[in-house]
Protein backbone atom coordinates (compact mmCIF):
# COMPACT_ATOMS: atom_id res chain seq x y z
CA UNK A 1 0.00 0.00 0.00
CA UNK A 2 1.49 3.00 -1.00
CA UNK A 3 1.16 6.36 1.20
CA UNK A 4 -0.70 9.62 -0.80
CA UNK A 5 1.57 12.20 -1.88
CA UNK A 6 -0.96 14.97 -2.01
CA UNK A 7 -4.93 15.62 -1.47
CA UNK A 8 -6.57 14.70 -4.26
CA UNK A 9 -10.05 16.32 -3.88
CA UNK A 10 -12.25 13.10 -5.59
CA UNK A 11 -10.53 10.81 -2.75
CA UNK A 12 -9.81 12.82 0.27
CA UNK A 13 -8.90 9.69 1.91
CA UNK A 14 -6.75 7.94 -0.68
CA UNK A 15 -9.02 5.20 -0.41
CA UNK A 16 -7.68 4.15 -3.89
CA UNK A 17 -4.19 3.51 -2.87
CA UNK A 18 -6.15 0.30 -0.59
CA UNK A 19 -6.70 -0.84 -4.09
CA UNK A 20 -3.64 -3.41 -5.50
CA UNK A 21 -1.24 -2.37 -8.55
CA UNK A 22 -4.05 -4.48 -11.07
CA UNK A 23 -7.11 -3.19 -9.96
CA UNK A 24 -5.83 0.27 -10.25
CA UNK A 25 -5.28 -0.89 -13.97
CA UNK A 26 -8.40 -1.61 -14.43
CA UNK A 27 -9.84 1.39 -12.93
CA UNK A 28 -7.97 3.47 -14.51
CA UNK A 29 -8.13 2.02 -18.44
CA UNK A 30 -12.45 2.05 -17.80
CA UNK A 31 -12.08 5.36 -16.59
CA UNK A 32 -10.12 6.28 -19.90
CA UNK A 33 -12.38 4.55 -21.99
CA UNK A 34 -15.75 6.23 -20.67
CA UNK A 35 -13.58 9.67 -20.96
CA UNK A 36 -12.94 8.55 -24.55
CA UNK A 37 -15.87 6.66 -25.77
CA UNK A 38 -18.85 7.52 -23.48
CA UNK A 39 -18.43 11.13 -22.44
CA UNK A 40 -18.59 13.30 -25.46
CA UNK A 41 -21.82 11.50 -26.51
CA UNK A 42 -23.98 10.35 -23.14
CA UNK A 43 -25.67 13.63 -22.90
CA UNK A 44 -27.14 13.21 -26.09
CA UNK A 45 -27.99 9.82 -26.06
CA UNK A 46 -29.80 10.59 -22.99
CA UNK A 47 -31.82 13.46 -24.54
CA UNK A 48 -32.34 10.98 -27.47
CA UNK A 49 -33.49 7.72 -25.40
CA UNK A 50 -31.14 5.95 -27.13
CA UNK A 51 -28.22 3.16 -26.43
CA UNK A 52 -26.18 2.06 -28.85
CA UNK A 53 -25.73 -1.58 -27.45
CA UNK A 54 -24.79 -3.48 -30.77
CA UNK A 55 -22.20 -0.83 -31.62
CA UNK A 56 -20.61 -0.56 -27.89
CA UNK A 57 -20.91 -4.15 -26.86
CA UNK A 58 -17.83 -5.60 -29.48
CA UNK A 59 -15.77 -2.36 -27.42
CA UNK A 60 -17.01 -3.45 -24.24
CA UNK A 61 -15.83 -6.91 -24.97
CA UNK A 62 -12.92 -6.02 -26.08
CA UNK A 63 -12.14 -3.85 -22.89
CA UNK A 64 -12.68 -6.93 -20.93
CA UNK A 65 -15.58 -6.45 -18.78
CA UNK A 66 -18.52 -8.45 -19.79
CA UNK A 67 -18.55 -11.29 -17.99
CA UNK A 68 -15.06 -10.11 -16.53
CA UNK A 69 -15.66 -12.02 -12.49
CA UNK A 70 -16.48 -15.07 -14.48
CA UNK A 71 -13.92 -18.05 -14.90
CA UNK A 72 -13.16 -19.66 -18.48
CA UNK A 73 -15.14 -19.50 -21.87
CA UNK A 74 -13.53 -16.01 -22.51
CA UNK A 75 -13.95 -14.30 -19.84
CA UNK A 76 -11.32 -12.72 -17.31
CA UNK A 77 -12.28 -14.05 -14.17
CA UNK A 78 -10.57 -10.92 -12.34
CA UNK A 79 -11.40 -10.93 -8.71
CA UNK A 80 -14.59 -9.32 -6.76
CA UNK A 81 -12.98 -5.58 -6.28
CA UNK A 82 -11.47 -5.29 -9.89
CA UNK A 83 -15.08 -5.89 -11.06
CA UNK A 84 -16.10 -3.58 -8.59
CA UNK A 85 -14.35 -0.74 -9.39
CA UNK A 86 -15.04 -1.31 -13.44
CA UNK A 87 -18.73 -0.61 -12.32
CA UNK A 88 -17.49 2.23 -10.40
CA UNK A 89 -16.20 3.88 -13.71
CA UNK A 90 -18.78 2.67 -15.90
CA UNK A 91 -21.52 4.10 -13.99
CA UNK A 92 -19.26 7.25 -13.31
CA UNK A 93 -20.31 7.63 -16.99
CA UNK A 94 -23.79 6.52 -16.79
CA UNK A 95 -26.26 3.93 -14.75
CA UNK A 96 -27.04 2.81 -18.33
CA UNK A 97 -23.83 1.67 -19.41
CA UNK A 98 -23.24 0.08 -16.21
CA UNK A 99 -26.47 -1.83 -16.33
CA UNK A 100 -26.00 -3.33 -19.71
CA UNK A 101 -22.53 -4.79 -18.35
CA UNK A 102 -24.29 -5.36 -15.30
CA UNK A 103 -27.08 -7.58 -17.52
CA UNK A 104 -24.67 -9.05 -19.37
CA UNK A 105 -22.02 -10.60 -16.84
CA UNK A 106 -24.29 -10.56 -13.80
CA UNK A 107 -27.37 -11.85 -14.87
CA UNK A 108 -27.31 -13.54 -17.60
CA UNK A 109 -23.53 -14.81 -18.27
CA UNK A 110 -23.69 -15.98 -14.84
CA UNK A 111 -27.12 -17.20 -14.65
CA UNK A 112 -25.60 -19.68 -17.99
CA UNK A 113 -22.47 -20.22 -16.08
CA UNK A 114 -23.46 -21.38 -12.81
CA UNK A 115 -26.57 -23.35 -14.07
CA UNK A 116 -26.14 -23.58 -17.23
CA UNK A 117 -24.72 -27.34 -19.20
CA UNK A 118 -21.40 -27.45 -20.76
CA UNK A 119 -23.33 -27.57 -24.30
CA UNK A 120 -25.19 -23.96 -23.08
CA UNK A 121 -21.96 -22.60 -21.86
CA UNK A 122 -19.86 -22.80 -24.71
CA UNK A 123 -22.49 -22.03 -27.17
CA UNK A 124 -23.27 -18.50 -25.14
CA UNK A 125 -20.42 -17.46 -23.17
CA UNK A 126 -17.51 -16.92 -25.41
CA UNK A 127 -19.90 -14.64 -28.08
CA UNK A 128 -21.10 -12.62 -24.60
CA UNK A 129 -18.06 -11.98 -23.33
CA UNK A 130 -16.42 -10.55 -26.84
CA UNK A 131 -19.54 -8.65 -27.00
CA UNK A 132 -20.90 -10.13 -30.24
CA UNK A 133 -23.94 -11.90 -28.43
CA UNK A 134 -26.25 -9.80 -26.60
CA UNK A 135 -27.97 -11.25 -23.29
CA UNK A 136 -31.05 -10.28 -21.28
CA UNK A 137 -32.58 -11.79 -17.73
CA UNK A 138 -36.31 -12.02 -17.36
CA UNK A 139 -37.69 -12.33 -13.51
CA UNK A 140 -39.82 -9.45 -12.68
CA UNK A 141 -43.11 -9.41 -14.05
CA UNK A 142 -46.02 -6.85 -14.29
CA UNK A 143 -47.14 -7.64 -11.25
CA UNK A 144 -44.86 -9.17 -9.75
CA UNK A 145 -41.12 -7.03 -8.93
CA UNK A 146 -40.38 -8.01 -5.32
CA UNK A 147 -42.63 -11.15 -4.99
CA UNK A 148 -40.91 -13.18 -7.44
CA UNK A 149 -42.28 -16.66 -5.67
CA UNK A 150 -45.69 -15.66 -7.49
CA UNK A 151 -44.31 -15.06 -10.81
CA UNK A 152 -47.29 -16.16 -13.47
CA UNK A 153 -45.12 -16.83 -16.47
CA UNK A 154 -44.92 -20.60 -16.65
CA UNK A 155 -43.44 -23.48 -18.74
CA UNK A 156 -44.76 -27.29 -19.01
CA UNK A 157 -43.80 -30.21 -20.72
CA UNK A 158 -45.34 -31.11 -24.15
CA UNK A 159 -45.28 -34.60 -24.25
CA UNK A 160 -43.44 -36.07 -21.00
CA UNK A 161 -40.23 -36.46 -19.51
CA UNK A 162 -37.68 -35.15 -22.27
CA UNK A 163 -40.04 -33.15 -24.27
CA UNK A 164 -40.41 -29.61 -25.52
CA UNK A 165 -41.61 -26.88 -22.81
CA UNK A 166 -44.54 -24.56 -23.84
CA UNK A 167 -43.69 -21.14 -22.39
CA UNK A 168 -46.19 -18.71 -21.52
CA UNK A 169 -46.35 -15.21 -19.77
CA UNK A 170 -44.57 -11.93 -19.76
CA UNK A 171 -41.59 -9.59 -17.70
CA UNK A 172 -41.49 -6.25 -17.63
CA UNK A 173 -38.57 -3.91 -17.37
CA UNK A 174 -36.27 -5.94 -18.75
CA UNK A 175 -32.70 -4.20 -19.47
CA UNK A 176 -31.41 -4.77 -23.18
CA UNK A 177 -35.07 -7.13 -23.58
CA UNK A 178 -35.18 -6.37 -27.41
CA UNK A 179 -32.04 -6.24 -28.68
CA UNK A 180 -30.73 -9.48 -26.47
CA UNK A 181 -29.78 -12.53 -28.64
CA UNK A 182 -30.58 -14.90 -25.63
CA UNK A 183 -33.12 -14.28 -22.79
CA UNK A 184 -32.86 -16.10 -19.46
CA UNK A 185 -36.65 -16.62 -18.75
CA UNK A 186 -37.45 -17.75 -15.01
CA UNK A 187 -40.66 -19.76 -15.41
CA UNK A 188 -42.82 -21.72 -12.83
CA UNK A 189 -43.01 -25.33 -13.66
CA UNK A 190 -44.21 -28.66 -12.06
CA UNK A 191 -40.87 -28.61 -10.51
CA UNK A 192 -40.42 -25.39 -9.33
CA UNK A 193 -38.70 -22.09 -10.88
CA UNK A 194 -36.73 -23.16 -13.70
CA UNK A 195 -34.54 -21.12 -15.84
CA UNK A 196 -34.96 -21.23 -19.82
CA UNK A 197 -32.44 -19.89 -22.43
CA UNK A 198 -34.90 -18.16 -25.21
CA UNK A 199 -33.22 -17.47 -28.28
CA UNK A 200 -33.71 -14.04 -30.15
CA UNK A 201 -36.61 -14.83 -33.10
CA UNK A 202 -38.23 -17.66 -31.56
CA UNK A 203 -41.97 -17.61 -32.57
CA UNK A 204 -44.32 -16.54 -29.88
CA UNK A 205 -41.69 -14.84 -28.46
CA UNK A 206 -42.04 -10.57 -28.43
CA UNK A 207 -40.36 -7.79 -27.08
CA UNK A 208 -41.71 -4.09 -26.51
CA UNK A 209 -39.99 -1.27 -25.55
CA UNK A 210 -41.15 0.79 -22.57
CA UNK A 211 -41.68 3.91 -23.65
CA UNK A 212 -42.01 7.73 -21.85
CA UNK A 213 -38.84 7.17 -19.62
CA UNK A 214 -37.94 9.89 -17.40
CA UNK A 215 -34.84 7.74 -16.07
CA UNK A 216 -32.30 5.36 -17.58
CA UNK A 217 -33.28 6.71 -21.05
CA UNK A 218 -29.09 5.96 -22.11
CA UNK A 219 -30.59 2.21 -21.73
CA UNK A 220 -33.05 -0.56 -23.48
CA UNK A 221 -35.69 -1.64 -21.30
CA UNK A 222 -38.88 -3.81 -22.77
CA UNK A 223 -41.85 -6.02 -22.08
CA UNK A 224 -40.99 -9.69 -22.95
CA UNK A 225 -44.05 -11.50 -23.85
CA UNK A 226 -44.02 -15.56 -24.75
CA UNK A 227 -47.40 -16.51 -26.24
CA UNK A 228 -46.54 -20.11 -25.92
CA UNK A 229 -43.53 -20.19 -26.84
CA UNK A 230 -42.42 -24.13 -27.55
CA UNK A 231 -38.44 -25.06 -26.45
CA UNK A 232 -36.81 -27.75 -26.92
CA UNK A 233 -35.71 -29.87 -23.72
CA UNK A 234 -32.33 -28.56 -23.64
CA UNK A 235 -33.37 -25.20 -23.51
CA UNK A 236 -33.58 -25.57 -19.80
CA UNK A 237 -30.97 -24.87 -17.37
CA UNK A 238 -30.07 -28.03 -15.67
CA UNK A 239 -28.58 -27.08 -12.74
CA UNK A 240 -31.01 -25.25 -10.74
CA UNK A 241 -34.25 -25.46 -9.37
CA UNK A 242 -35.91 -23.04 -7.33
CA UNK A 243 -35.62 -19.48 -6.34
CA UNK A 244 -31.96 -19.66 -5.25
CA UNK A 245 -30.89 -19.85 -9.31
CA UNK A 246 -32.03 -16.04 -9.93
CA UNK A 247 -31.63 -14.36 -6.53
CA UNK A 248 -28.42 -15.47 -6.73
CA UNK A 249 -27.16 -14.39 -10.19
CA UNK A 250 -29.44 -10.96 -8.90
CA UNK A 251 -27.33 -10.60 -5.33
CA UNK A 252 -24.03 -10.52 -8.28
CA UNK A 253 -25.86 -7.20 -9.46
CA UNK A 254 -26.42 -5.54 -6.43
CA UNK A 255 -22.69 -5.96 -5.77
CA UNK A 256 -21.96 -4.41 -8.96
CA UNK A 257 -24.55 -1.28 -7.79
CA UNK A 258 -22.52 -0.71 -4.69
CA UNK A 259 -19.57 -0.12 -6.31
CA UNK A 260 -21.12 1.26 -9.10
CA UNK A 261 -23.37 4.03 -7.25
CA UNK A 262 -19.88 5.50 -5.68
CA UNK A 263 -18.88 6.47 -9.41
CA UNK A 264 -22.39 8.33 -9.82
CA UNK A 265 -22.02 9.97 -6.65
CA UNK A 266 -18.08 11.21 -7.27
CA UNK A 267 -19.17 12.24 -10.49
CA UNK A 268 -21.61 14.49 -9.44
CA UNK A 269 -19.98 15.78 -6.50
CA UNK A 270 -16.65 16.66 -8.30
CA UNK A 271 -18.64 18.03 -11.34
CA UNK A 272 -20.26 20.51 -8.22
CA UNK A 273 -16.62 21.01 -7.08
CA UNK A 274 -15.52 22.09 -10.48
CA UNK A 275 -18.36 24.53 -11.34
CA UNK A 276 -18.23 25.82 -8.05
CA UNK A 277 -14.52 26.97 -8.56
CA UNK A 278 -15.05 28.68 -11.88
CA UNK A 279 -18.63 30.15 -11.23
CA UNK A 280 -18.18 33.88 -10.13
CA UNK A 281 -20.81 35.75 -8.05
CA UNK A 282 -20.53 39.43 -5.87
CA UNK A 283 -16.80 38.89 -7.51
CA UNK A 284 -15.68 35.62 -6.42
CA UNK A 285 -15.81 32.14 -6.85
CA UNK A 286 -18.86 30.56 -5.12
CA UNK A 287 -16.35 28.07 -3.71
CA UNK A 288 -15.68 30.45 -1.46
CA UNK A 289 -18.70 31.08 0.26
CA UNK A 290 -19.46 28.36 3.62
CA UNK A 291 -22.80 27.41 2.15
CA UNK A 292 -21.33 25.96 -0.91
CA UNK A 293 -18.63 24.91 1.05
CA UNK A 294 -20.58 22.77 3.72
CA UNK A 295 -22.43 20.90 0.41
CA UNK A 296 -19.31 20.13 -0.86
CA UNK A 297 -17.43 18.67 2.17
CA UNK A 298 -20.80 16.73 2.70
CA UNK A 299 -20.72 15.23 -0.58
CA UNK A 300 -16.73 14.46 -0.09
CA UNK A 301 -17.80 12.63 2.96
CA UNK A 302 -20.53 10.49 1.99
CA UNK A 303 -18.78 10.00 -1.22
CA UNK A 304 -15.21 8.23 0.88
CA UNK A 305 -18.19 6.52 3.08
CA UNK A 306 -19.64 4.81 -0.20
CA UNK A 307 -16.52 3.98 -1.27
CA UNK A 308 -14.94 2.39 2.03
CA UNK A 309 -18.39 0.33 2.50
CA UNK A 310 -17.90 -1.19 -1.29
CA UNK A 311 -14.52 -1.80 -0.50
CA UNK A 312 -14.94 -4.09 2.20
CA UNK A 313 -17.79 -5.47 1.28
CA UNK A 314 -15.69 -6.41 -2.10
CA UNK A 315 -13.05 -7.82 0.10
CA UNK A 316 -15.38 -9.60 2.12
CA UNK A 317 -16.62 -11.41 -0.97
CA UNK A 318 -13.18 -12.08 -2.33
CA UNK A 319 -12.98 -14.27 1.39
CA UNK A 320 -16.05 -16.37 0.02
CA UNK A 321 -17.23 -14.28 3.24
CA UNK A 322 -20.08 -11.66 1.73
CA UNK A 323 -23.45 -12.62 2.67
CA UNK A 324 -26.44 -11.60 1.23
CA UNK A 325 -27.17 -8.92 4.31
CA UNK A 326 -23.76 -7.26 3.31
CA UNK A 327 -24.72 -6.99 -0.29
CA UNK A 328 -28.13 -5.37 0.96
CA UNK A 329 -26.25 -3.03 3.27
CA UNK A 330 -24.32 -1.60 0.04
CA UNK A 331 -27.13 -1.43 -2.37
CA UNK A 332 -29.38 0.30 -0.08
CA UNK A 333 -26.80 2.64 1.89
CA UNK A 334 -24.39 3.34 -1.44
CA UNK A 335 -27.55 3.77 -3.94
CA UNK A 336 -29.24 6.77 -1.30
CA UNK A 337 -26.11 8.12 -0.51
CA UNK A 338 -25.62 8.66 -4.47
CA UNK A 339 -29.03 10.09 -5.25
CA UNK A 340 -28.59 12.36 -2.31
CA UNK A 341 -25.49 13.49 -3.76
CA UNK A 342 -26.75 14.45 -6.62
CA UNK A 343 -29.54 16.36 -5.43
CA UNK A 344 -27.40 18.54 -3.70
CA UNK A 345 -24.90 19.14 -6.34
CA UNK A 346 -27.67 20.59 -8.99
CA UNK A 347 -28.35 23.17 -6.32
CA UNK A 348 -24.39 24.24 -6.40
CA UNK A 349 -24.91 24.22 -10.34
CA UNK A 350 -28.07 26.64 -9.92
CA UNK A 351 -29.95 26.10 -13.15
CA UNK A 352 -27.20 24.78 -15.35
CA UNK A 353 -27.59 21.67 -13.11
CA UNK A 354 -30.71 20.92 -14.88
CA UNK A 355 -29.20 20.43 -18.28
CA UNK A 356 -27.49 17.67 -20.30
CA UNK A 357 -24.40 19.46 -20.20
CA UNK A 358 -23.97 18.32 -17.24
CA UNK A 359 -24.47 14.93 -15.64
CA UNK A 360 -25.95 15.96 -12.00
CA UNK A 361 -29.87 15.85 -13.19
CA UNK A 362 -29.16 12.99 -15.23
CA UNK A 363 -27.55 11.22 -12.76
CA UNK A 364 -30.16 11.57 -9.60
CA UNK A 365 -32.93 10.69 -12.97
CA UNK A 366 -31.16 7.31 -13.59
CA UNK A 367 -30.23 6.62 -9.80
CA UNK A 368 -34.23 6.74 -8.83
CA UNK A 369 -35.06 3.79 -11.03
CA UNK A 370 -31.25 2.15 -9.60
CA UNK A 371 -33.12 2.81 -6.00
CA UNK A 372 -35.80 0.42 -7.12
CA UNK A 373 -34.45 -2.09 -9.73
CA UNK A 374 -32.50 -5.05 -7.75
CA UNK A 375 -34.10 -4.71 -4.93
CA UNK A 376 -36.72 -1.47 -3.49
CA UNK A 377 -35.13 0.28 -0.40
CA UNK A 378 -37.82 -1.27 1.46
CA UNK A 379 -36.69 -5.06 0.53
CA UNK A 380 -33.24 -3.96 1.59
CA UNK A 381 -34.81 -2.77 4.90
CA UNK A 382 -36.21 -6.37 5.80
CA UNK A 383 -33.19 -8.52 4.67
CA UNK A 384 -31.31 -6.41 6.93
CA UNK A 385 -34.05 -6.12 9.42
CA UNK A 386 -34.48 -10.13 9.58
CA UNK A 387 -30.32 -10.50 9.61
CA UNK A 388 -30.00 -7.87 12.99
CA UNK A 389 -33.30 -9.09 14.58
CA UNK A 390 -33.66 -12.96 13.13
CA UNK A 391 -37.10 -12.29 12.18
CA UNK A 392 -38.93 -12.30 9.17
CA UNK A 393 -40.93 -9.09 8.15
CA UNK A 394 -41.89 -9.80 4.84
CA UNK A 395 -45.21 -11.49 5.54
Amino acid sequence: MTKPTRIDPSDLLAVGDLLSDEERLIRDTVRRFTEERIRPHIGDWFERGVFPARELAPELGALGVLGMHLDGYGCAGADAVAYGVACMELEAADSGLRSFVSVQGSLAMRSIHAFGSEEQKRRWLPGMAAGELIGCFGLTEPDFGSDPANMRTRAVRKGGEGGDWVLSGSKMWITNGSIADVAVVWAQTEEGVRGFLVERGTRGLTATDVPGKLSLRASVTSELAFDDVVLPADAVLPGVVGLRGPLSSLNEARYGILWGTVGAGRDCYTAALDYAKSRIQFDRPIAGFQLTQQKLVEMMLEVEKAYLVALRIGRLKEQGAARPPHISFGKLNNVRTALEIARSARTVLGANGITTEYPVLRHANNLESVLTYEGTSEIHTLVLGEAITGESAYH
